[in-house]
């Protein structure tokens, strides 16, 4: 990592402040030479993560922008190396220049994530952290950036170098009886090591059990919106959405595949899919866009069901409500209250399911539909502070390591050789260190790196 590199960290429109980073054994030295602070400080005797105005030049002494430029020395800087930043006006055009005279100067274009990936080989972030910076950046809602902010502070390494230690411990002990028979070690007993392994098997069954909540923050839940041709199901669509995502016509049938779109409601990420009316047809394509509709629903984590509140219920309805699935979340949504309801409360009770009142057309009646949604997902109203496992990588690593530990909670209590209760412990090890970084293979690392954008 003896080269310096450099990216544009903003993005790439139009925008009032557009940042440059270089970082490298060479960025004090490029910055002397493009940068003249008005005080008539250089870089390389500025004071750390103190902002100096002044002009900024490209290779040819031709002023390109005026701009403000701080410096962070390693190893206390965010990737453990000299790191400058230059704060421009956000033209994009100045900002490609800036990069050419970087480049004049010996720096090369940063590859996506190399800044996080450099903090991370130099022992600035330990790998979740590495990873929660991605997941802050991705976040969606406010929940989901909690939890990443939390990791980025070490919330899961922490847990895991607990955990981690514990293992050890109980490895080096074993190893010391073994290999140093003749020091004061204590004798070896190897049912004595349960206590330690019941503990790392409950911290890491916690931190399992986080991971269907933690997908659900990260990715939403799936969210069929169902119901026979006609009661509304695009028009609910678009009023959620606040525009027109959905063709909406009078003509049933108009609904002829799964469309589907992400939103906030009550707290909770949906991944929203409209679907075809569920009702027999003839029609090919719209059999295949029903066959989507059912598969939607198998797949759901909440099903809307939309009725028409202007008509009495039909065969069609019921059709649809049989088809969710039993303990799938799931309510009813009464649409078209602009006009007469012929539904009593008897009808809507029969149902099964919560129910509110709205009109799709005025959106009367949403915030009712957003406490209900808010109602069936109590376990997402509580903060996370970086403990909810949201990652697959992670939650992978940690369930072998759990079956290791398992596995050799069991090998004692079955009388199995010390051998291979130790076999398994290490591979518990080999597991957490996955996690945090400590045993990953360098192609794995680059792959995880690559989901980040250039500048980060």
């Amino acid at each position: 990592m003896s080269d310096t590199i450099a990216a544009i960290a903003t993005g790439r429109s139009i925008s009032a402040i557009g940042i440059v980073r270089v970082s490298g054994e060479g960025a004090i030295s490029a910055a002397d030479r493009l940068f003249r602070a008005k005080n008539g400080v250089m870089i390389s005797a500025a004071e750390n993560r103190r902002m100096y105005y002044g002009e900024l030049f490209d290779a040819d002494g031709r002023l390109i922008d005026l701009c403000l430029c701080t410096v962070s020395r390693g190893p206390d800087s965010y990737t453990g190396e000299d790191t400058v930043e230059f704060h421009c006006h956000g033209s994009p055009v100045s900002l490609s220049e800036l990069l050419r005279a970087l480049f004049s100067n010996g720096v090369r274009q940063a590859q996506a994530g190399e800044f996080t990936k450099r903090a991370f080989l130099n022992g600035r972030l330990d790998l979740t952290q590495a990873e929660a910076v991605i997941d802050l950046i991705e976040a969606e809602t406010p929940a989901a950036a909690q939890n990443a902010a939390g990791q980025l502070l070490g919330a899961i390494g922490l847990k895991l170098e607990s955990v981690y230690s514990l293992l050890l411990d109980v490895m080096a002990h074993f190893h010391a009886v073994i290999d140093y028979p003749d020091e004061d070690i204590g004798e070896f007993c190897i049912q004595s090591y349960l206590p330690a392994l019941d503990s790392a098997n409950a911290a890491l069954s916690r931190m399992l059990s986080t991971h269907e909540r933690g997908r659900v923050l990260r990715e939403g839940v799936p969210t069929a919106i169902i119901g026979r041709p006609n009661t509304g199901k695009s028009s609910l669509l678009n009023a959620l959405l606040g525009y027109d995502r959905a063709i909406v016509t009078s003509i049933a049938g108009t609904t002829r595949d799964t469309v589907e779109e992400k939103i906030l409601i009550g707290g909770v990420l949906l991944r929203l899919i409209d679907t075809a009316g569920v009702r027999k047809t003839d029609d090919t394509i719209e059999k295949l866009g029903v066959e989507r509709t059912f598969t939607a629903i198998r797949g759901a984590g909440l099903v809307i069901l939309v009725l028409d509140g202007s008509q009495t219920l039909r065969d069609e309805d019921f059709d649809a409500l049989r088809l969710i699935p039993r303990g799938t979340p799931a309510l009813a949504a009464v649409n078209k209250s602009d006009l007469s309801s012929v539904l009593s409360a008897e009808d809507l009770s029969g149902l099964g399911l919560e129910h509110c009142s709205i009109c799709a057309l005025s959106g009367d009646g949403l915030d009712s539909l957003e406490e209900k949604v808010r109602n069936l997902f109590p376990e997402l109203e509580t903060p996370p502070a970086g403990e909810i496992i949201t990652n697959t990588r992670q939650a992978d690593a940690i369930s072998r390591s759990l079956n290791s530990v398992r596995h050799a909670i069991d090998a004692i209590n079955a009388s199995v050789t010390p051998d291979a209760v130790l076999c398994e412990i290490e591979s518990a090890l080999t597991a957490i260190g996955e996690i945090t970084g400590k045993t990953m293979r360098e192609d794995i690392i680059s792959r995880i790196f690559e989901r980040f954008c250039v500048g980060k």
